[in-house]
């Protein structure tokens, strides 16, 4: 049984003897959720998530906090400017 909610969609399902879940084959294939594909169980202090599982998390990561100076450049630059200014 499925429910559209905005932004998302909501599923209830039943918990086995064994206690696994279907995931409804709609979501399954919205997120390439194939047989033998890894999923995380987060519980985020009461709340359970399924989560689909990075295939290489490395990878997958590498440059996500490229950005800017880093935050010990800038504590340099802030204390090489307090230097000269007290100079």
């Amino acid at each position: 049984m499925g429910v559209l909610m905005r932004g998302g969609a909501l599923a209830v399902v039943i918990v086995s003897n064994k206690g696994s879940v279907v995931i409804p084959a709609g979501m399954r294939r919205k997120y390439h959720l194939h047989p033998g594909a890894k999923v995380l169980i987060v519980d985020y202090g009461g709340v359970l998530t399924i989560v689909p599982a990075l295939q290489d998390p490395i990878e997958q990561a590498t440059g996500m906090l490229k950005g800017g100076e880093s935050l010990g450049q800038l504590i340099v630059a802030q204390h090489r400017a307090d230097v000269a200014h007290e100079q």
